[in-house]
């Protein structure tokens, strides 16, 4: 059986390789705090200036109080009043928060014979590394997945270096389960709140593989890209993803849904065509709302990702 151009532009995994495990395979890459503590300060330290410093602060409001919060803020007031702990928000007119949002759907788990981790442990080297940044510039952080574990809860956004620990605790915790096409609830968990929250010159960054998120998830990402708000969606694909090194027949099966195929000498030249329209009509449906695309490897330096997304940031 040949490959259909739907399949083509799926995930998926050499049947008659290892198993994959859906829990975060983190090969080469571990401990995270280390590699992201290295990747963040060879790619950049301090991105931004704070949002919180400097004339214009403003009193925006209360939140609840979240472990690690800085105690400065607390608002002891309504401890008296409310009987429980509020927190108190201040903003500029742009606010530079980071909001990561990782995907953590069961294909995320893929790894293959090139790279040194499964895409979900690169992709939370390159989130963690980028709440580092965020901490050493004075920004607030804050973290959201796209399915995964559902009693591993992504993390509020804070500041200091407590909200960088959080942040790895989460992904650390963990696990790549979940088939995001078979229901835009995991997307509307991911982004709905944040959607609504994010505020002018906060920075979005989303990392993800694409290929398996509902049709509706390009719109929906770059609709972000509102009232001032930075979005930078970054694909993350394992190089036997990238390339499609297979030259012989082989099996594969998706690993979210239950597809399965046999390649034959076309397979690679369909496949790679069909990555390169996704690619573009992600890039053109983010860009007409002025986010941007960038596209990377999980054999290539995370370091090289950091900057890559930075980059973006504008």
């Amino acid at each position: 059986m040949t490959v259909t151009s739907r399949w083509s532009a799926r995930k998926a995994s050499i049947e008659n390789a290892p198993s994959v495990r859906r829990s975060i395979d983190w090969g080469t890459l571990a401990p995270l705090r280390i590699r992201a503590r290295m990747a963040a300060e060879g790619a950049f330290a301090g991105a931004h200036r704070s949002a919180r410093k400097g004339a214009g602060v403003e009193f925006g409001g209360h939140r609840a109080y979240t472990p690690g919060d800085d105690l400065r803020w607390l608002d002891l007031r309504s401890l008296l009043r409310h009987d429980h702990l509020l927190v108190r928000q201040f903003e500029t007119e742009t606010d530079r928060a980071f909001r990561l949002v990782v995907d953590a759907t069961a294909s995320m788990s893929y790894r293959g014979s090139a790279a040194p981790a499964s895409k979900i442990a690169w992709a939370s080297v390159v989130a963690a590394a980028l709440a580092r940044v965020a901490v050493r510039g004075g920004d607030p952080v804050g973290l959201e997945f796209l399915g995964g574990t559902l009693n591993a809860r992504g993390v509020s956004v804070g500041g200091g270096r407590d909200a960088f620990e959080r942040v790895v605790d989460s992904l650390e915790g963990q696990n790549a389960e979940g088939d995001a096409l078979a229901s835009l609830a995991s997307l509307d968990r991911a982004l709905g709140a944040l959607a609504k929250t994010a505020r002018r010159g906060s920075v979005v960054v989303v990392l993800s593989d694409l290929i398996d998120l509902p049709p509706e998830a390009p719109e929906r990402i770059a609709a972000i890209a509102t009232r001032g708000r930075v979005v930078v969606v970054a694909q993350v694909l394992d190089p036997d993803e990238a390339t499609f090194p297979f030259t012989e027949t082989v099996r594969l099966r998706a690993l979210e849904g239950a597809a399965t195929v046999e390649t034959d000498d076309t397979a690679r030249g369909r496949y790679l065509a069909a990555l390169a329209d996704l690619k573009e009509s992600w890039r053109r449906t983010l860009m007409a709302r002025g986010a941007s695309f960038v596209s990377m490897t999980t054999d290539e330096d995370p370091v090289d990702g950091v900057r890559k997304i930075l980059a973006s940031i504008r």
